[in-house]
Parts: C-alpha cells; structure tokens; sequence
C-alpha cells in the first residue's frame, strides 16, 4: 500500500469552496486500485506522494454528444462499429469515462437501427474504451420555432403512440452499472400530448430534460413538477432570461435542482453568462460537449445527414450559418469554465461528479473513487495557461 498525500477532491459545494478545499491523504493499492481516503488537517505534512493540492476526480461523463470521427449517431450501422469503437477510445483518450450517446431528431427507421448498434457496441465494451450509457433522444418532441439545427421533417408531435413506434421494445432508466437503451430525453414540454409522454418515460426511469422549447416560466415550472429534472444545452434553443419573461432558465434556478446543461465553448453561452450560471447554481450545472460528427477531424467542410457542415475553431455551424454544436472535447469546457469564472473545483465537478447526479449516481465523491484504478482517474492541476489534466497513474509525476 502506497499514500499520495496533499490531494484535492473537487467540489460544487460554495461552503466547502469558502471554508479552504480540504486535503485528502489517499491509500492506493499494488494493483494502483483507491483503497481509501483520509482527510488531513490544514498544514499536515503527512508521509506519502505529495500531489502539492492537485484535484483528484474520476473520469468525465458526456451527457450530449452526437459523433465523432466523421460518424453521426443517428446513422450508426453495424457496419461502423468498428469505427464506433475507434471513437470509443479516442474519447478515453480525452478524459471521458462515459457518454450518453445523443440522437437528434431524424427517421424512425433509423433511430430504431441505431439503437440496436449502440446496445451491440455496449455489450462489446473493453479496457482503453469510453462506456456507452443509455441513449440520449435529443428529439423528435421539439417545438419547431426552437429546432435549431434539427430537421424539420422528422419532428413530430407528442404522443404515446409517437412514442412507442420510436423506442418500443427498447429499455429505458439510467442504469449507471447496468445502462439501459435509452437515459435521456430531451422534449418541448409545452407542446400538447407532452405532459403524456414524460408521464410514460419517467414510469420508465428515463430522465426527462427541457430543451428546444419556447416554454414559459408558468410552463417550465409545471413541467418540473411532473418530473422535467433537467434543461438540455441551457440558453439554447430556449426563451433566454429577460427581465420581464424569465423563461425556463430562471425557473430552473429557481427550483434548485434541475440540473443545467451547459456548452462552454463561449460560443454557444457568452463566457460572463456561462460564469454567472456557475455563481448562482454550482450544483446543478453539468458541462457537456455537444461534439458533432466531426469531432476527431480537421476543421473545414463536413457532410452532416444531407447538409453541409463547416467547422472553424471547434464550432459547427449550418451553411445558412445555424450553430449546430461543436467539435470541442468534454474537457476543453472545464478549462475555460475554470479559466473565466476562477473557481476549477466547481468547474471539474460539472463535468464529472455532477452528470452522475443526473443518472441518478447520488454517491459521496469519495465513493465515487473507491476501489477504482488511478489510470480510470484524472489528476487535475492550475499550469501556466490555466486548468490542465492528465490521468493520473503510479508513473506520472
């Protein structure tokens, strides 16, 4: 048994920020598993590796991402799976744990196919590759004047029967140890037949979030009463916070505990909004990438569906100039949450503690890390140009 001494656990918490982040003294085992965590008091020069008030957290989780390495998800065939799987370990690579693979708005016939390959691609999960949780529907119950870059042919109105054709015979929950098809569905909860279909996908565990809506607060507020937990890519696709119309932002601040998507790319929320989000409810944001087919591949012209994509600097935008996501990876947003609003604790635990809350992982983070390798680990430090990451294993210093 081995020690590293002067660790930081990352935290959400304002009153553990204001109180001086606590150090940690954590037991690592010969086989570089985390066999516990003992907090030290302030000063304490207690024996072991000494990480100088480096931030130790698991892995990030991905809530919102569409592709990569030129594959949409929507368009998964079995034949790409070994292309999924080269993804797969691309995002391991960048510091993702886990993603809820994110299918926009599109046919039902091809939602169906790539909900099948996806599950396939679960069960053929290995060492050195990111997991696949649940899908996340990102669509097709969208309110038209707020689709963004969604399709307008494949949207439809919601209904149990809409539902049902789409996703009958698959799973639905969470199920972090045991993921099920689909976790997450994003939906317009004003629209007529919606309050239905969450009804039917919260009987099923399945979470439930608010986005590409035109939802007033009265509205919004009503649909966190029968079970919305979550805003999809806050800000966007959305009323935004106006002062007479709050909309769905200010009731979810509000209310506490719905958790707040956010891309911090500073293109998608202007970076002194993206701050004032962290300041007013660190607990409920959750960073998300929103990467798009061309994450892993040079910037420039892209084929996204039967339109075109043109990517400059990690930005995705429609020919008629639509954002439409990014190609940014996960943890590029921690870096410049952290760099913006000065608070890297808060900012690494949006993107890897707070997406657990959401699928239902309410652990302590110190459980969180128990029993878990520290190559399955990220060790986090303040460099010269800001937040900086790498894993954390028994051979890096």
């Amino acid at each position: 048994m081995r020690w590293l001494s002067n660790v930081r656990l990352p935290s959400a918490d304002p009153a553990a920020a204001e109180a001086g982040e606590r150090r940690w003294r954590v037991a690592v085992d010969d086989d570089d598993r985390i066999r516990g965590l003992r907090p030290t008091a302030a000063g304490s020069a207690a024996a072991g590796d000494d990480w100088g008030g480096d931030w130790l957290s698991p892995a990030g989780v991905d809530l919102q991402i569409n592709g990569g390495l030129g594959l949409a998800f929507p368009e998964l065939t079995r034949a790409q799976l070994p292309r999924l799987e080269e993804l797969l370990e691309l995002l391991w690579h960048d510091g993702v744990e886990a993603i809820a693979p994110t299918l926009v708005t599109c046919g039902v016939a091809d939602l169906r196919g790539a909900l099948s390959v996806l599950a396939e691609a679960r069960a053929r999960h290995a060492p050195g590759r990111c997991r696949l949780l649940g899908a996340h529907l990102e669509g097709p119950f969208l309110a038209p004047e707020r689709r963004g870059a969604h399709p307008a042919v494949h949207l439809a109105a919601p209904s149990a029967a809409a539902l049902a054709e789409r996703i009958g015979g698959f799973s639905g929950g969470p199920g972090w140890h045991e993921p099920a098809d689909v976790a997450l569905v994003t939906l317009a909860p004003e629209l007529p037949g919606a309050a239905e279909v969450i009804a039917a996908l919260r009987a099923a565990g399945v979470v439930v979030s608010l986005g590409h809506s035109a939802a007033s607060e009265e509205q919004a507020v009503a649909a966190f009463d029968v079970g919305v937990t979550m805003l999809t890519h806050a800000c966007n696709a959305m009323p935004g916070l106006h002062h007479r119309a709050p909309g769905p932002v200010a009731a979810a601040l509000l209310r506490g505990t719905v958790a707040l998507g956010l891309i911090a790319d500073g293109v998608h929320v202007a970076p002194s909004l993206a701050v004032l989000l962290q300041r007013l409810a660190p607990r409920q944001l959750v960073i998300v990438s929103d990467a798009l087919a061309p994450y892993g591949l040079a910037e420039g012209s892209h084929r996204w569906d039967e339109r075109v994509l043109l990517v400059e600097n990690g930005s995705c935008r429609l020919e008629d100039g639509t954002l439409a996501g990014v190609t940014l990876p996960l943890l590029e947003g921690v870096a410049r949450l952290a760099r913006w609003g000065g608070r890297p604790a808060a900012a690494i635990a949006a993107a890897t503690v707070t997406p657990r809350r959401v699928l239902g992982d309410g652990r302590p983070l110190e459980e969180l890390l128990l029993g878990r390798r520290l190559e399955a680990c990220l060790r986090w430090r303040e460099g010269q140009e800001g937040l900086e990451w790498r894993r954390a294993s028994r051979h890096q210093p």
